[in-house]
């Protein structure tokens, strides 16, 4: 089974200093959520949904990308969610890819929700699989659901949750339809009742492959536990001046 229950409790995944870094405060907050996904998949419908009226708005540090933050108690649990910049990948050539792909990598959410258009849903997997390559606690929003019925389009849900390694929820934001069974995923993989395994894609030439597997192998020498070490490796090979700074200076070990 790509996904398994299990009975333990987990603690607090998030890395409480580099939220504080990244002006997000986690005093009284049992689980932090990041909210993903492609611009026009009602992401921010998803997120009003969730948060009501309990939300405010800022700029991230250093940044003029606007960051939306909302609160929610679900289960006794207290949630802070942070709604991410829409992007189409996370490969950090603009200000909102950084900001995504950074709070997701430095500030390892509880939960990231990769909110999706069924109606698209080919497009918005290119995002998806990229977030999988740096977390493995994520649930995927199947998002307008009634347009794609209405356009002929059918999902397999249960399909599709084996394929990735992750929970799918299919939703209709605006009307509140699937939001209770969204709530319940999300405490479930937050708390490690759910536990989450991301397929990762392997399409790579014999060449690349080795050179990623070589480096990544130099990387988890140097951090070891570090989930997500051959997506380093992906980002390092290209150049990513952010990647190869946290690597110089020992950034990642607190991710470990």
């Amino acid at each position: 089974m790509a996904i398994t229950q299990t009975g333990c409790e987990d603690c607090a995944f998030h890395n409480v200093n580099s939220l504080k870094k990244l002006g997000i405060n986690t005093t009284d907050v049992d689980y932090v959520i990041a909210l993903a996904g492609n611009p026009n998949t009602g992401k921010s419908t998803v997120f009003n949904a969730l948060t009501g009226l309990r939300q405010h708005t800022g700029n991230w540090p250093g940044k003029t990308v606007v960051r939306a933050e909302g609160a929610y108690q679900y289960d006794s649990k207290k949630y802070k969610i942070i709604d991410l910049p829409g992007t189409y990948s996370l490969l950090s050539t603009s200000q909102d890819e950084e900001v995504a792909r950074n709070f997701i990598l430095f500030g390892k959410p509880d939960v990231t929700v990769i909110v999706a258009d069924a109606t698209r849903l080919e497009l918005n997997l290119n995002l998806v699989l990229q977030i999988l390559e740096i977390t493995n606690k994520a649930v995927l929003c199947l998002n307008l659901v009634d347009e794609a019925k209405r356009h002929n389009i059918k999902i397999d849900q249960r399909e599709l949750a084996k394929n990735l390694g992750i929970p799918v929820v299919e939703t209709v934001a605006r009307t509140q339809k699937g939001i209770p069974e969204l709530l319940a995923t999300i405490s479930d993989v937050a708390s490690g009742k759910i536990l989450c395994k991301p397929r990762k894609v392997k399409t790579l030439s014999g060449s690349i492959e080795e050179s990623v597997n070589r480096l990544s192998t130099e990387i988890e020498k140097q951090f070891p536990g570090l989930p997500n070490s051959r997506w380093v490796a992906f980002r390092l090979l290209e150049g990513d001046e952010r990647i190869t700074e946290a690597v110089v200076n020992n950034e990642l070990k607190e991710l470990v």
